[in-house]
C-alpha cells in the first residue's frame, strides 16, 4: 500500500498551530479536560449501531458538529474527532475503504469549526481490529501504512495532536506511534491503552508495563481509556505515576455498562464522574475526559470538579523562599507569593524555625461572645501565639469561624481560622476567602470537614465541590493574585496556608499520599489530629522526611474515661491507644479530679516527647476550659 498520502494545498493550509493551548497540553502540571463519548451521543440521537458512525461526518455533518458544540459548552478544552474506526480495514466492512481521506479530513474540519481558536482538536485513531504478525496475517509495515493514511488526513483537516486510543496490543500501538512520528515529528502524540478489571490489557500488560513501554517509545502523553469505570482507571493511574514522569491521561467509561430493557446503559452519574476526575488528577493524571457512556453533562460536572486543581506554587518554608511555577504560554501565573515571614506573626515564627503554641477554642453556639473575648485576652496575656478556631466541628451549628476569628484578633492575639469545604460551593468559598483577607485574617487551616450525618442535623446536606487538596490549590492561587480561572483579582491575599494531617490514620499509605498532594498544592505547615501516642507521630514524621514544611502536633487533654472513649469511637480521625484508655479508666474509678489530673499528665507527657520533633503544638481546651490547656503548657 502506498505511503504517499498527499492532500490539496488548501487542506494543508488549514493547520493552525495554537501555541498556547499546545503548551498547556504538554505542560506536566497543567490540568486539561477532554470531551466525552461521541458514539454514546450519536446513539441517543437515533443512529443505530449497525451504521458506520465515522461516515456521519459526510452524511450528517450538522449532527456531529452539534455534539462537538455541546462538549465545548460543557467546558471541554480538547475535542476528539469522530474517527475512532475510520481506518481502511474497518471502513472496508461498510464498503467505504475509498473514503478514508475524505472521512478523516472532514471529521477534523468539523471538530475544528466547533473548537475555534481557543480549543484543540485531537485526531482520534483506534486499533485496526485485526492481529498483527506473527499472530495474524497483517504485517507491521502494512499496519503502519494504514495508520499513516488516517493520521495524514486528520492532520490535513486541522488536528492539533494525535490521540491513539483504546489499544490492547502494545505492538500494534507501536506501529501507530511510528506512523504518527513519520507524518509529523513535531505533532504531539497521546497514546492510550485499555485495561480490564484485572488492571491488565487483553494481552497481559500491566499499568507499569504500559507506562514504561510508552515512555521508552517517546510519546508525549501516556494514558488509559475505555473498557472500565473510573475506580479501576484510578488504581491503574496510581501505578503508572510511580514509574513515569510523562504526563498521564485518563478517560474512563461512565462505569461498567448494565443491561436495562435490552440496552446497555452506563450508570455512573455526572457527580460520580466529577468526584473521580478530582481523584484522577490528584493521583497524577493531568489530562482527564470521558469515554463510553459519558455525555456533556458528565464533562460539565468534571470541568467544575477539576477546575481548582491547577498548577500550584510550591513553598519552602525553611529558608523562607517562594518557588513559583514558570509561566505557561498564554496563562498568567500572577505575582510571586509574599514570603511567609511577612504575612503574619505566626508565619514569621514558622519561617524562623521557632516553636509555636496555640490553643483551640470552639466558637460559641449563639451570639454571646463575652466568654470568647475573655478567653482570647487571657491567652494573649499568657503568651500563647495563636487561637485555633474550628469550622463547624462535628457538624454542629456554631458561630462561623471567620467571624469568630475577627472577634478574637481584636484582643491582640492571632487566630488560625479553620475553613472547610463542606458547607459552601466553590463560589461561596471564593467569596468567603476574599472577605477573610479583607478583614485582615492571615492564618488558615484548610480542611475537608466532617460529614453532616455525624452531627445533630442529619438531614443537612453537604456540598464538597472540592476537598482540602483542591481548597489548598485555590488559596495558593489567591496568594498569587489569581482566581480559580486564572483571572487576576488585584491585590493578592496574604494567607499562611495550613492543612490537617492524621499520623494515626488507619490507611497510612493513603494519608501519606494525600499529605504529599497537599504540600504540592501549596501547604506551608500542617497541624495533626490529637496525638495520644507520640510513637505514632514519630513514625509518621520519619515517613515525611522529604517534605520541608513545619508540623504542629495536636494535643488534647482528656478529662474522663467517657471523654477518652468518645474521642476513640465517635470522632473521625482520632485514635486513642488502649493504654491511654486504660489509664483514664483507672483514674476515673477513683474520682473526677483524679481523671482530670491523669488527662493533664498524659497531655504533658505527649508535649514533652514531641517538643523536639515538631515545630509547635495546638492544645485543645476541653469544654472551652482554657485553664486546662494552659496547665498543659505549665512545667
Amino acid at each position: 500500500m502506498s505511503n504517499d498520502f498527499q492532500h490539496p494545498a488548501h487542506l494543508r493550509s488549514q493547520v493552525r498551530p495554537r501555541t498556547g493551548q499546545l503548551s498547556r497540553l504538554l505542560d506536566p502540571e497543567q490540568v486539561v479536560l477532554f470531551d466525552g463519548a461521541m458514539g454514546t451521543m450519536l446513539y441517543t440521537r437515533g443512529v443505530f449501531i449497525n451504521q458506520c458512525y465515522d461516515e456521519l461526518v459526510l452524511r450528517s455533518p450538522d449532527l456531529v458538529r452539534e455534539i462537538h458544540a455541546a462538549y465545548v459548552k460543557a467546558g471541554a478544552e480538547v475535542l476528539e474527532t469522530n474517527t475512532f474506526g475510520a481506518n481502511r480495514l474497518k471502513l472496508t466492512q461498510y464498503g467505504l475503504e475509498g473514503q478514508v481521506v475524505a472521512i478523516n479530513t472532514r471529521a477534523a474540519e468539523l471538530a475544528r469549526e466547533a473548537a475555534g481558536d481557543q480549543r484543540l482538536v485531537a485526531g482520534a485513531v483506534g486499533p485496526l481490529g485485526v492481529r498483527l504478525e506473527p499472530y495474524g496475517a497483517l504485517g507491521r509495515n502494512e499496519a503502519k501504512a494504514i495508520f499513516a493514511e488516517q493520521l495524514s488526513a486528520l492532520r490535513a483537516g486541522g488536528a492539533d495532536c494525535f490521540l491513539l486510543e483504546t489499544f490492547a496490543d502494545l505492538e500494534e500501538l507501536e506501529q501507530a506511534i511510528l506512523a504518527a512520528r513519520e507524518i509529523d515529528p513535531d505533532m504531539p502524540v497521546i497514546a492510550q491503552a485499555t485495561v480490564g478489571l484485572d488492571l491488565r490489557t487483553a494481552y497481559g500488560a500491566s499499568p507499569e508495563d504500559i507506562a514504561r513501554v510508552l515512555d521508552r517509545w517517546g510519546v508525549d502523553v501516556i494514558g488509559l481509556n475505555c473498557s472500565v469505570g473510573p475506580q479501576t482507571i484510578l488504581e491503574a493511574v496510581e501505578r503508572m505515576a510511580a514509574v513515569t514522569r510523562k504526563k498521564i491521561s485518563a478517560q474512563p467509561n461512565a462505569g461498567m455498562p448494565r443491561e436495562v430493557g435490552g440496552r446497555s446503559i452506563y450508570m455512573a452519574s455526572p457527580e460520580y464522574m466529577a468526584t473521580y476526575a478530582r481523584h484522577l488528577v490528584q493521583a497524577g493524571a493531568k489530562i482527564v475526559g470521558g469515554c463510553c457512556g459519558t455525555t456533556p453533562e458528565h464533562i460539565k460536572a468534571m470541568a467544575e470538579g477539576v477546575r481548582p486543581l491547577s498548577p500550584r506554587t510550591r513553598v519552602v518554608v525553611g529558608d523562607d523562599r517562594a518557588l513559583v511555577d514558570e509561566q505557561v504560554a498564554g496563562q498568567p501565573i500572577g505575582r510571586p507569593t509574599t514570603p511567609i515571614s511577612e504575612r503574619s506573626r505566626l508565619g514569621a515564627k514558622l519561617a524562623a524555625g521557632q516553636f509555636v503554641t496555640s490553643v483551640e477554642i470552639v466558637p460559641p453556639r449563639g451570639v454571646d461572645t463575652a466568654r470568647l473575648e475573655r478567653d482570647a485576652a487571657a491567652l494573649h496575656a499568657a503568651g500563647v501565639d495563636a487561637i485555633n478556631v474550628p469550622d463547624g466541628p462535628r457538624a454542629q451549628s456554631r458561630m462561623g469561624a471567620i467571624a469568630t476569628s475577627v472577634i478574637i484578633e481584636r484582643h491582640g492575639i492571632e487566630a488560625v481560622t479553620h475553613y472547610c469545604c463542606r458547607d459552601r460551593n466553590l463560589l461561596g468559598m471564593l467569596s468567603d476567602l476574599l472577605g477573610a483577607s479583607a478583614l485582615g485574617l492571615r492564618n488558615m487551616l484548610l480542611i475537608t470537614g466532617d460529614p453532616p450525618k455525624m452531627g445533630p442535623y442529619p438531614d443537612a446536606t453537604a456540598v464538597f465541590d472540592i476537598d482540602a487538596i483542591g481548597l489548598t490549590n485555590l488559596v495558593s492561587k489567591l496568594n498569587r493574585g489569581l482566581d480559580p480561572g486564572n483571572n487576576p483579582i488585584g491585590e493578592p491575599t496574604q494567607f499562611v496556608v495550613g492543612v490537617g494531617v492524621n499520623p494515626a490514620a488507619l490507611d497510612a499509605a493513603h494519608e501519606l499520599k494525600r499529605f504529599h498532594w497537599k504540600v504540592e498544592a501549596g501547604a506551608e505547615y500542617a497541624i495533626t489530629q490529637p496525638v495520644f501516642d507520640p510513637a505514632q507521630l514519630e513514625t509518621f514524621l520519619a515517613s515525611i522526611g522529604d517534605v520541608r514544611i513545619p508540623v504542629i502536633a495536636g494535643i488534647w487533654p482528656l478529662v474522663s474515661a467517657r471523654n477518652a472513649e468518645f474521642l476513640a469511637n465517635e470522632v473521625p480521625g482520632v485514635t486513642v491507644p488502649p493504654a491511654v484508655l486504660e489509664r483514664m479508666r483507672r483514674a476515673s474509678e477513683k474520682s473526677k479530679e483524679h481523671a482530670l489530673a491523669e488527662g493533664i499528665a498524659i497531655a504533658r507527657e505527649s508535649l514533652a516527647r514531641v517538643q523536639g520533633v515538631v515545630q509547635g503544638v495546638q492544645v485543645s481546651a476541653p469544654f472551652g476550659r482554657i485553664e486546662l490547656a494552659l496547665e498543659v503548657f505549665s512545667r
